[in-house]
């Protein structure tokens, strides 16, 4: 953000849209891996743990064998494999799929910690960008301007997704696996193996999403890399009604009140500064807040979370 500086206050406006599309991309994917969950009728609050270790099985990756990209596959096989486990111990009877969720989300940090040791100091290569600022000559303008790919690969999802939930028949089943298992089961359905389907896929794409935050924003391996964002997804979904068009744009909205801090900064406001990078935290505690009312019907939620009960 400091790059930008040179512009003035016009450059803080630019840095909070670049660091939006930055700093939303995980979110975008993490949001929409739980959007499809929850859709099924299951919550993963272990998200937490998958997207950091997707986030360290995607470095590692791409240090020993040299291809960023490799490592965003390995990333989403790691966070299938986490999706996989959470759904077949949801599936057991008398199991509760928030207890689950919390304890994958320990072990997979966990996990990702150990493993990840050797690979903190290491640089391994990052996930190349495009320049969409070619057309200007202003060097901080052009910073601002490069996007990663997995961006717009997020918007194709987001669009993807609900046009399949709405008009196709895994998405028929999907919403009726989530809106009454008995209703599917009367259609025919299996909702076990929907709502297996749906956490595994889930798992995928918060994998990718934590491969981004290593291999390109901020472009590293520590044990501080998340800073809960994949818990904040939950609160997201609820924020955009489970719709993965507005998780697309909810999840810019949470990119850009992590950007807002550094934004301000850039220009010399560093009173306060605290406060702007803690924005992210805020948002999602007044999202919870304002959603936890009894007395309003929670619109678009699946009949069968906790949450719309």
């Amino acid at each position: 953000m400091d790059d930008l500086a040179p512009l003035g206050w016009w450059g803080v406006p630019l840095a909070v849209l670049s660091g939006a599309i930055r700093a939303g991309t995980p979110f975008i994917f993490v949001s929409l891996g739980e959007c499809l969950t929850e859709k099924s009728g299951r919550i993963n609050l272990g998200l937490e743990g998958t997207l950091v270790m997707g986030a360290m099985s995607a470095y590692a990756a791409s240090y020993l064998t040299g291809s960023p990209w490799l490592g965003v596959l390995v990333a989403g096989l790691s966070g299938m494999m986490l999706g996989a486990l959470h759904a077949w111990a949801c599936s057991r009877p008398r199991v509760n799929d928030i207890a689950v969720g919390i304890a994958l989300m320990v072990f997979g940090t966990g996990l990702a910690f150990y493993l990840g040791k050797p690979f903190v100091q290491p640089a391994a290569r990052n996930l190349p960008s495009l320049d969409l600022g070619w057309w200007s000559s202003n060097s901080q303008m052009r910073a601002a301007l490069r996007i990663n790919v997995l961006f717009f690969l997020g918007l194709f999802l987001a669009l993807a997704l609900h046009w399949g939930l709405r008009n196709t028949r895994w998405g028929l089943a999907v919403r009726a696996s989530g809106d009454s298992a008995d209703a599917a089961q009367s259609l025919g359905y299996r909702v076990n193996t929907i709502r297996l389907a749906s956490t595994v896929v889930g798992g995928f794409l918060a994998g990718i999403g934590g491969a981004f935050l290593s291999l390109y924003y901020p472009g590293s391996w520590n044990e501080g890399l998340s800073s809960g964002q994949g818990l904040m997804a939950v609160a997201l979904v609820i924020f955009a009604r489970w719709n993965p068009v507005l998780c697309f744009f909810a999840s810019l909205l949470f990119g850009g009140a992590s950007a807002l801090g550094p934004a301000l900064q850039s220009v010399g406001i560093t009173s306060g500064y605290y406060l702007f990078n803690a924005a992210p935290y805020v948002l999602t505690l007044l999202i919870m807040i304002s959603t936890s009312s009894t007395h309003r019907l929670m619109k678009g939620a699946p009949g069968e979370l906790s949450v719309s009960k």
